[in-house]
């Protein structure tokens, strides 16, 4: 018995060559999923943005202080105050109040998130909604000095006299809807540019 090598029919107008996308088309389609990625990690992080700043907001709401960052109840029960210098103090202890930028930094997860992305974005976009109108929104990562003197602006916003937790809760909701407000214009971008598959 003979074994014969049966091919299927080829269908007509296809070729191997046809089915490739070229070099040039496979570039442009692998930079253009690169950048929906990133745009995906910053839809993301708005979105944990707006959290954080709807949960300092709530933080604020129950118990917001001026001229310190922090108070906590310590272990005998006393209430003590802290500020960005000696912190540390009140580490392993409840806080129960917190100023403006304190609040951002507690929502967060606490002194330990102080210096990560989030927590550092969450300020600025508070900073912007405070100084800047919307169209002015600077999507660039400031220096560290800047960032410095950003947290010194709000900090002196907080203190102000006459200055009342419901002016700092509606300044962090208000961030808290730039945030959204930014992804949601994202959204509509990728939505008005399909992916190009050829």
């Amino acid at each position: 018995m003979t074994a014969s090598i049966v091919s299927a029919p080829e269908a007509a107008g296809t070729d191997i060559t046809e089915a490739q996308i070229s070099w040039r088309a496979r570039r442009r389609q692998v930079r253009e999923l690169r950048l929906r990625d990133q745009t995906s990690a910053r839809l993301a992080e708005l979105d944990h943005i707006a959290s954080i700043l709807n949960e300092a907001a709530d933080f604020v709401r129950m118990g917001w202080l001026q001229h310190r960052w922090f108070a906590y109840r310590d272990d005998t029960g006393q209430i003590r105050t802290v500020n960005a210098y000696n912190a540390k103090q009140m580490t392993g202890h409840p806080v129960i109040e917190a100023c403006l930028v304190g609040a951002i930094v507690q929502a967060a997860g606490g002194l330990s998130q102080i210096r990560t992305q989030v927590v550092q974005r969450a300020v600025d976009l508070t900073w912007h909604t405070l100084f800047k109108t919307p169209q002015e929104m600077i999507r660039r990562t400031p220096a560290p000095v800047v960032r410095t003197q950003r947290v010194q602006d709000l900090t002196r916003w907080n203190d102000t006299p006459g200055r009342t937790a419901h002016d700092a809760e509606q300044l962090l909701r208000r961030s808290a809807r730039a945030a959204k407000s930014e992804a949601d214009m994202r959204l509509r971008a990728i939505a008005r540019e399909p992916l190009a598959v050829s």
